[in-house]
């Protein structure tokens, strides 16, 4: 996997997590699923859903991977 930055914010409200690779917001990831697709369209092409939850490569800000929803 490359070293690109990647942050996770916090859940919103509403639900989801915005996902930011390279100083870019890709979007907003309700599942781990999600984020993994995003990084795969970020060039990360052999990422898989296991990798994202054990990455030490992503900055989970506001709760790990299995935060979903905001508290």
């Amino acid at each position: 996997m490359s070293a690109l930055p990647v942050v996770v914010y916090p859940p919103s409200p509403s639900g989801g997590r915005r996902v930011r690779v390279d100083g870019t917001i890709l979007g907003l990831a309700t599942s781990l699923r999600d984020v993994a697709e995003f990084l795969r369209r970020a060039g990360m092409d052999d990422i898989e859903e296991s990798d994202v939850r054990q990455s030490g490569l992503i900055d989970w800000r506001g709760g790990g991977p299995d935060a979903w929803s905001a508290p």
